[in-house]
């Protein structure tokens, strides 16, 4: 797969998660948020099961063995999945959608910061202003020129640190592992039982909680989780993750695209002027270093 077939399928995933911020909020019945969470990565993970499976044994037959440390380094991405999950969509509960979807973009220049900073891994110059600039396209795209933190927002900004984790080490275990399926089918499965495990204990859950989130855990299970986390996971194999944080924020275009066709909510002109710094930002990450290699 080359840069740029990995790259539009994270825009793909961008779409696909930036229609859900809605259903999130308005379909999850009388579910909590760590079952809702639990509920749709299990969907997440049927989905993705059997295709994961066929790559697992593809390997045993290649004799490229999955270390313990590769295994325990899936399970920490799963729960790195968890806990900014659930943040975000206990957030997601007690704010608006705007704000969630600008907050949530956080992770965007935290992603370059951790892998400098934290990781000393090299970063293309490029990811620093582009970070920048989705930052402030998705704080003007939001409408939350006014932003006062809540107890929601709070959840959220919190979730963004686990986000840019999470980024990382999925980049790192789908590379090291070269099994992308089975690193995501790993995740979702640690999600979804850590999720149950708490949610019983936490939010003592009925059946009758779930009426009303079908719709929600199938359309948020096996899109959002199962097809585009997946695709996520693969993308990542071919794309550096300063780069993947900066084409995954696109998602907030995406959602007010989505409100625009399934809602009709129309675009301001500052929501445009926000959409056009993403996308700037986006093709900037995506360019200029091809320009500089082929230069060089």
């Amino acid at each position: 797969m080359t840069r740029l077939q990995a790259n539009l399928l994270l825009v793909l995933t961008a779409f696909i998660w930036g229609s859900t911020f809605v259903v999130q909020q308005v379909s999850t019945g009388g579910l909590g948020a760590i079952m809702f969470t639990s509920a749709r990565f299990f969907m997440g993970f049927l989905v993705v099961l059997p295709l994961a499976y066929v790559q697992y044994r593809r390997i045993q037959r290649s004799l490229n063995i999955i270390t313990p440390k590769y295994w325990l380094g899936m399970v920490l991405t799963g729960l790195a999945l968890f806990t900014a999950a659930v943040l975000q969509q206990v957030g997601i509960f007690h704010t608006t959608v705007a704000n969630a979807g600008f907050l949530t973009a956080l992770y965007v220049p935290l992603v370059p910061f951790i892998a400098f900073f934290v990781l000393k891994i090299k970063v293309h110059w490029s990811a620093w202003p582009s970070s920048i600039g989705c930052l402030i396209g998705t704080y003007i795209m939001s409408g939350a020129q006014t932003l006062s933190l809540s107890s929601g927002d709070l959840w959220v900004i919190a979730s963004a640190l686990f986000w840019g984790i999470h980024v990382l080490m999925v980049g790192a275990m789908a590379t090291r592992t070269q099994a992308p399926l089975v690193v995501a089918a790993v995740q979702f499965m640690v999600c979804s039982v850590a999720g149950l495990t708490v949610g019983i204990f936490v939010e003592q859950p009925t059946l009758a909680d779930f009426n009303g989130a079908y719709f929600g855990i199938f359309y948020a299970g096996i899109l959002s989780v199962g097809i585009a986390f997946t695709l996520q996971v693969v993308a990542q194999r071919f794309s550096a993750a300063p780069d993947a944080a900066i084409i995954l924020s696109s998602e907030t275009v995406f959602a007010a695209l989505s409100g625009l066709i399934f809602l009709g909510q129309g675009l301001s002109i500052n929501q445009l002027i926000g959409a056009s710094l993403i996308l700037l930002g986006i093709l900037m990450v995506q360019l200029v270093p091809l320009y500089n290699r082929s230069t060089a």
